[in-house]
């Protein structure tokens, strides 16, 4: 394979490729890097004149990614958040004073989130760089200082400490009528909100339903969503029932915005833990941290 520059396409134009090809939109990735739909367009014409084929089909609404166009971004994605990383990674290792962790959207946005709102009040010389990916395994968290890692708790180069053990059960909005829902015949008949897994580790009512024996076969009244947080919103805007997590749903339901269906709550016997490279030296602001998240726990801190 010839390794030398001149057989690699512009890098500068992979950047503004890989965001189309994510979002499925120019419009939506000008939006993300703050640039016009025209300078975007440029930057993806000039990449498809420099490899000769295109990469993108125009549809009615958006674009679609050409068989080549799949291929190339395939490669690129992995690459492209690799080195975002890698570049994190070394600033955190100049600043001391900061860090990253690695999560996945929904745990970012139900769990850390409304947590790391006390933790910069209390250590406000501390920069946390927050890294969301659905992409998430244990190779990828040896990028970072910290990730939230759902499992066994036994990953080579990895080592952790457990955050809270893993509870799901439906959720569904205030006032979704469940007087009715005493079976797994009668929850199933309801509408139901499904996750999409493909390509990430993460329960949906196939896996859920499994630990109860039962076959999950959907129907008319299935929405799926390929994010826990699209689901799990849909389940407080009335669209049906979704599975929640306790750790990311509890803040949810202590404020009425969604409720659990107790009778159906499942221990699945797996955990999320709080990890960090093992070879890795930490620093104080990853030890601050680290002893403010157990605590925090520990306490019932929402």
């Amino acid at each position: 394979m010839d390794k030398s520059p001149k057989t690699l396409p512009l890098v500068g134009p992979l950047v503004f490729f890989e965001a189309v090809a994510r979002t499925g939109s120019f419009t939506q990735a000008a939006e993300e890097l703050y640039l016009t739909q025209s300078a975007v367009s440029k930057q993806i014409k000039k990449l498809e004149d420099n490899l000769g084929f295109p990469l993108f089909t125009r549809k009615h609404r958006g674009v679609a990614l050409t068989e080549p166009g799949r291929m190339l971004y395939d490669g690129v994605q992995p690459a492209l958040d690799s080195f975002r990383d890698t570049v994190q990674k070394v600033r955190n290792w100049h600043d001391q004073d900061a860090f990253s962790i690695l999560c996945t959207h929904a745990v970012a946005h139900y769990y850390l989130f409304p947590r790391l709102a006390h933790f910069q009040q209390r250590f406000p010389h501390i920069t946390v760089n927050v890294v969301a990916s659905n992409l998430l395994t244990p190779s990828s968290c040896l990028n970072h200082d910290f990730a939230i890692l759902y499992g066994d708790g036994d990953w080579p180069g990895l080592s952790g400490v457990k955050l809270f053990d893993e509870e799901v059960y439906p959720i569904c909005a205030p006032d979704h009528p469940v007087g009715h829902i005493h079976t797994l015949d009668d929850l199933l008949a309801q509408p139901l909100i499904q996750l999409d897994t493909a390509g990430w580790n993460c329960m949906n009512w196939n896996d859920w339903l499994r630990y109860y024996d039962r076959e999950f076969k959907p129907g008319n009244k299935v929405i799926t969503y390929n994010q826990v947080t699209l689901a799990m919103q849909a389940a407080e805007q009335g669209l049906g029932i979704a599975l929640g997590w306790e750790f990311m749903a509890r803040q949810m339901i202590d404020k009425g915005a969604v409720k659990q269906l107790e009778q159906f709550s499942l221990k699945t016997g797996r955990a999320d833990y709080l990890v960090h490279p093992s070879k890795a030296r930490q620093s104080e602001a990853c030890r601050v941290f680290q002893d403010w998240l157990l605590s925090d726990i520990a306490a019932g801190i929402a």
